[in-house]
């Protein structure tokens, strides 16, 4: 019992770390009005498409706008990758907060009504890059795996209670002002996310965004467009945890597609129960998810992202299948419950998973392919749930829409295995374990000190430091051996798995002794940037890097 509370207590420190952190917090808070805004200007807007349309106005507008935007995505996501992820965020922010106001000024003119349709369509895509932008910038601001898993559980909490806070925010002003009230207000929240951006300092970031890909000389320019802009689907497509991750992801969306359905079929056909049932059938989703982001917080630190990705993919899909064999009330409660948890461990964890395995250079290509492909899964989910229905009745429809996704799970273990194994863990991770002066070091801080290592390739006979000089690097031998001298005095020989350097960092000195390669030897190297910072204030650290340094010293 302990243990569970000390992994609760840590997932608790985590969370609290991600709001501590200025340039997490300051995302955070940005995505919070983004989101609320988002979902009081989509209510406000479905009041006045009905009021100027009926029900037809309101789905059509909505389909063009999701499909639009699933096909836009692609092109807007590589913003992301071409110039500053801050920068883009804010042009997005600003962007639509104009389109906005300009729908609130023509609202209140009583203009054509098509008009406003047309730049609802507009604001859709206008907002489409932030999400890629947003994602992938994140990993840049996080210290460590669990700050940045605890991130993104920060993120999909805040999107549950936007669809919450959103359309409640709508209704009030709603019913004490007017339509374009609402979007003005809309409009605020688009200039406060872009504010709080705007404040993150460069001193904030923990690496430097990527730099803008050249343009291909000898490529036509609309071919060269066309190639970048689906840099995202070939990045997936030609990696296959990519393609795992991504295809279980979207199996995910095709059920959450199906829910649009089948949460009605199941109250108000399977069970009879009133308008009001069914919404609190789909509030016991909300209840899930609420919980479900703690759960993957917890998780997380049993190192298994994507084998507990799946697991939450499975559960997505096999609790339907209660539903079909005891269709009452409780199994609908346990299932949406169940359906909810899981949905915050598979959103999490694929963030995180691809946050951290995706090249830098595409990655908000990537997340802008993964949001265009969601979208397409929603859109098979909905329809395929209501043929089902349709053909052979709600039960037997949950048991081939929830048995078909499960089993996508079942037959890959191995897959997500290796993932875990050997995707999400960066080269040099063992070799700093079985260093002695780091292995008193927290696994996430390791994790970040392999991501950082720097491969140093040596001849015999190469000097790596020589004594007297500044040090600026700490150094792990990979393979290979080097000599330390002192005054052209031998010290000792140091072979893998041994280090040298860390006296000049830690007490601030020139080099000590001088080391040169005895054969061909391969070196992992950390500057003092990422070296310092990692180590510093940990008493436990602090006692190892002392014994050490005084046996060296001692030596010389």
């Amino acid at each position: 019992m302990g243990a569970v509370w000390e992994k609760l207590a840590e997932s608790g420190r985590s969370l609290r770390d991600v709001f501590r952190n200025p340039g997490l917090r300051r995302i955070q808070l940005a995505w919070a009005g983004s989101i609320v805004g988002d979902w009081a200007y989509a209510t406000a807007f479905a009041v006045y498409a009905y009021y100027h349309g009926g029900p037809t106005a309101v789905a059509v507008v909505g389909v063009v706008r999701y499909v639009l935007r699933a096909l836009v995505t692609p092109f807007s996501s590589m913003l992301g990758d071409r110039y500053s992820r801050r920068l883009v965020m804010i042009g997005s922010d600003l962007t639509a907060a104009a389109t906005v106001v300009v729908g609130a000024i023509l609202i209140a003119s009583n203009a054509n009504r098509f008009a406003v349709f047309v730049l609802a369509v507009i604001t859709s895509l206008a907002v489409s890059p932030f999400r890629p932008a947003q994602a992938s910038y994140v990993p840049q601001l996080a210290n460590g795996v669990e700050e940045l898993a605890a991130a993104n559980v920060a993120s999909s909490t805040i999107e549950s209670l936007g669809f919450l806070c959103g359309p409640a925010l709508a209704g009030i002003l709603l019913a004490f002002t007017n339509i374009w009230t609402v979007y003005i207000v809309d409009a605020a929240t688009f200039a406060w996310s872009a504010a709080l951006v705007l404040g993150i300092r460069r001193s904030m970031v923990n690496e430097p965004e990527p730099a803008a890909e050249p343009a291909e000389d000898d490529a036509e320019p609309s071919a060269g467009f066309l190639a970048e802009a689906t840099g995202g689907f070939r990045v997936i497509l030609g990696d296959r945890d990519l393609r795992t991750l991504v295809g279980l992801f979207v199996a995910q969306t095709v059920v959450a597609g199906a829910s649009l359905v089948f949460s009605v079929a199941i109250a108000l056909g399977l069970l009879g129960l009133s308008k009001s049932g069914l919404g609190y059938l789909d509030a016991m989703m909300g209840v899930g998810g609420l919980v479900g982001g703690f759960l993957a917080l917890v998780l997380v630190q049993r190192g298994r992202l994507a084998r507990d990705f799946g697991v939450g993919v499975f559960f997505w899909s096999a609790p339907l299948l209660l539903v079909a064999v005891w269709p009452t009330v409780a199994a609908a409660v346990i299932m949406l419950v169940i359906l909810g948890l899981a949905n915050s461990v598979v959103d999490v964890n694929a963030f995180t998973i691809l946050q951290r395995i995706t090249p830098e250079e595409t990655m908000s290509r990537v997340f802008g392919a993964l949001e265009s492909a969601l979208i397409a899964g929603m859109a098979i989910g909905a329809p395929l749930m209501a043929l089902l229905i349709h053909a052979a009745g709600t039960r037997w429809a949950l048991v081939v829409i929830g048995a078909g996704v499960a089993s996508l799970v079942l037959v890959s273990p191995a897959a997500l295995r290796r993932i875990d194994t050997v995707a999400l863990v960066p080269p040099g991770l063992e070799l700093l374990r079985s260093v002695s002066l780091l292995s008193s070091l927290p696994e996430p801080i390791l994790d970040r000190l392999a991501r950082a290592l720097v491969r140093v390739e040596l001849a015999e006979g190469d000097v790596v430091i020589r004594e007297g000089d500044h040090g600026d690097r700490f150094y792990v031998v990979e393979s290979g051996s080097v000599s330390v001298s002192k005054d052209g005095r031998f010290l000792a020989d140091l072979r893998p798995g041994d280090f040298f350097g860390e006296i000049a960092l830690l007490r601030d000195v020139p080099r000590t002794a001088t080391v040169t390669a005895s054969e061909p030897t391969v070196l992992q190297a950390l500057d003092r940037g990422h070296f310092l910072p990692a180590v510093t204030g940990r008493d436990e650290f602090a006692e190892a890097a002392d014994t050490a340094i005084t046996a060296r010293l001692a030596m010389q």
